[in-house]
């Protein structure tokens, strides 16, 4: 498929060509959707615990005598009942990892990148370098390529000045194209990527 290919300055310096079996593939939103689960699964950290009666300090003495107090009868002061006691069912440290063939994964990325070329929702630059961060720079740069919501910029490969420069705009996030996932296409509305970009993600996605 054909887009349009735009300088830094948001001028449309003609055309480039993106790969039908990457940006224009027939959208699978369940296959998107066990994507995102899976990535938000295995972001949580699993650390929650509780102690049950067992575990707690302390209630080893029976808190009175079993019979003539008028009282209910108790064994232990670490009961679940009591304050300061076990708690039942409660949360313990435990693994949320989803696991997901690469090709299920790949596949989502795709249905992922051809909903933003549908959407016209992709920017193709020729290039995108920066001499220093400058976050003012950047926000003319987006201005410039008809950006007015937030968007994800992936790289081919770590530019300092770039990232530093995206930093400080609270809707934009920078991304190295080995790394792009389900979960950043979706959360922004745009996608901006120089050339080297789109060679980096075809290289690996493409079949």
């Amino acid at each position: 498929m054909q887009v349009a290919l735009y300088n830094q300055s948001g001028q449309q310096i003609g055309t480039t060509e993106l790969r039908d079996e990457i940006f224009a593939v027939e959208l699978n939103n369940a296959l998107m959707h066990q994507a995102m689960v899976r990535q938000l699964a295995n972001a949580r950290q699993g650390t929650s615990s509780t102690k049950t009666r067992g575990e707690v300090a302390g209630g080893g003495t029976k808190p009175w005598k079993q019979k003539g107090t008028g009282r209910a009868r108790q064994g232990s002061t670490r009961s679940p009942q009591w304050r300061h006691g076990g708690i039942v069912f409660g949360p313990t440290p435990r693994s949320y990892e989803q696991k997901m063939p690469r090709q299920m994964r790949r596949g989502a990325l795709r249905s992922a990148l051809s909903a933003k070329a549908a959407e016209n929702q992709i920017r193709i630059v020729d290039d995108l370098k920066m001499s220093a961060p400058k976050t003012r720079d950047m926000e003319d740069i987006l201005i410039g390529l008809a950006i007015d919501s937030s968007a994800l910029i992936v790289l081919s490969e770590t530019n300092v000045s770039v990232q530093k420069s995206a930093d400080n705009l609270p809707d934009v996030k920078t991304l190295r194209a080995t790394y792009l996932n389900v979960r950043d296409l979706l959360n922004y509305n745009y996608l901006v990527m120089p050339l080297s970009a789109v060679k980096a993600i075809e290289g690996y996605l493409g079949k």
